[in-house]
């Protein structure tokens, strides 16, 4: 069970840095510390930004600090690109650069076990039959720790069905391996199966790796939720504190009650906006896809106006993957999987793909920052100048939700493509 939690319509952030400050007391009781020496704190990278877990980091660096421990901070980035010096004073504000490490995916991770086939076959109901091996960061498995303490955000996901729990340490601070062996398991077993499920099989499989390789770890989960507010603001509405498996279901549960919107016809428009200061590649900024493809009808289209987008992958090797074959469906997918050993290399890409593929139902048109037409349409999308977007579906003069523009065309408008899941009644409960 969770060692606490706490909801209200909006959490003021008096009250969650008071949660903060109760974390930190219930832990080092729990653990039997009379003080807390060396601690870790693994909050979200810069695309959770939204969700105030930065300024939550910061809070904590300095209560902790202030109680004489030493305090180190990992964003568990995955394979994201890592932050900069700007990007670190952005969201940690004042803690010590020195005090903030970068997750190394390729060559800063240790092997700390192995989900086996047959469990991964079982998970999945026999249709994935290869292993998961675990490679998670080394310093946070190999160095001694008082208390590690994971902070993020719940939210529907595409791979683990929500976002969050132990995420971050399987993905956010996965080696290579790790993060290519459960990435492409879930594209396989399905996008549309995964997203707004509590336990989906690639999630049972992180279940199985934290109670059989990570139990030795004093830690514990600071997880929130949000949701939007009457005036439309994004706003915390739970935060729940735990250790097991049970502070997750909790979190997840309001997370799906208050963070996905069900139609009961598909939408033909959907425009959403991913912000430039937090998404950079179509990576990251295809959220917008992953989180509204169960609305979308087929023969709709799906606007992203996206001004920060640079480049497609968050690593070299991926953004050249993009780039070779494009956004293709699951089947075409893995028809070309066992012949290139380009995609056998970097399978968390391959999965990729798939994930931003609309498998050819609709149409994804990007209006992207510091892409071109040509780069766009390379990949399979369809391009819109970002001036002219900007200029039709104004972000400051929409509302979330339905509009009619003034020549008449209806869209559904999203502010904040991350913070949910939209989906037709159909999609949703009929899987």
């Amino acid at each position: 069970m969770p060692w606490f939690q706490h909801t209200a319509d909006q959490i003021p952030r008096a009250d969650i840095e008071a949660l903060l400050e109760r974390t930190v007391a219930e832990a080092r009781e729990r653990l039997g510390l009379a003080r807390l020496r060396r601690v870790l704190l693994l909050p979200p990278d810069i695309t959770r930004a939204h969700a105030g877990v930065g300024w939550m980091t910061e809070y904590l660096y300095h209560h902790l600090t202030a109680a004489g421990a030493e305090v180190h901070v990992i964003p568990t980035l995955g394979q994201h690109v890592p932050h900069t010096v700007a990007d670190n004073e952005w969201m940690f504000g004042s803690i010590p650069q020195d005090r903030i490490h970068a997750h190394d995916w390729k060559g800063g991770v240790t092997h700390v076990g192995t989900v086996p086939a047959g469990f991964v076959r079982e998970a999945t109901g026999g249709l994935i039959d290869w292993e998961i091996p675990i490679d998670l960061n080394t310093m946070t498995v190999t160095q001694p720790w008082d208390l590690i303490v994971n902070i993020g955000h719940v939210v529907p996901h595409e791979v683990l069905g929500f976002a969050n729990h132990n995420k971050n340490y399987f993905i956010g601070l996965g080696g290579k391996r790790t993060l290519g062996a459960s990435h492409l398991a879930s594209a396989t077993y399905g996008i549309e199966n995964n997203l707004g499920n509590l336990l989906t099989p690639v999630r049972r499989c992180f279940n199985y790796a934290e109670d059989e390789f990570l139990g030795d770890l004093p830690d514990v989960y600071i997880q929130v939720v949000m949701n939007y507010d009457p005036a439309g603001k994004l706003v915390h509405t739970g935060v729940f504190v735990g250790d097991d498996l049970d502070t997750y279901l909790a979190a997840a549960r309001l997370s799906r009650e208050q963070n996905i919107t069900v139609f009961e016809q598909p939408v033909r428009k959907i425009v959403a906006v991913m912000q430039a200061d937090e998404f950079r590649a179509t990576w990251v900024a295809n959220k917008a896809v992953y989180r509204t493809r169960m609305a979308m009808a087929d023969g709709g289209e799906l606007l992203v106006i996206a001004p920060g987008v640079e480049r497609f992958g968050e690593q070299p090797e991926v953004d050249a993957l993009i780039r070779r074959y494009g956004y293709l469906s699951k089947d075409e997918v893995l028809r070309l999987y066992s012949d290139n050993p380009d995609m056998q290399d970097i399978p968390h890409g391959t999965a990729h793909l798939v994930h931003g593929s609309s498998e050819g139902r609709f149409t994804i048109r990007y209006a992207p920052g510091r892409l071109s037409r040509q780069e766009i349409e390379s990949v399979g999308y369809a391009y819109l100048d970002l001036d002219e977007a900007l200029a039709r579906y104004d972000p400051d003069l929409l509302r979330d939700g339905w509009n009619t523009l003034p020549d008449g065309e209806e869209i559904y408008f999203i502010s904040t493509p991350s913070a949910g899941l939209w989906s037709t009644r159909e999609r949703l409960y009929d899987r």
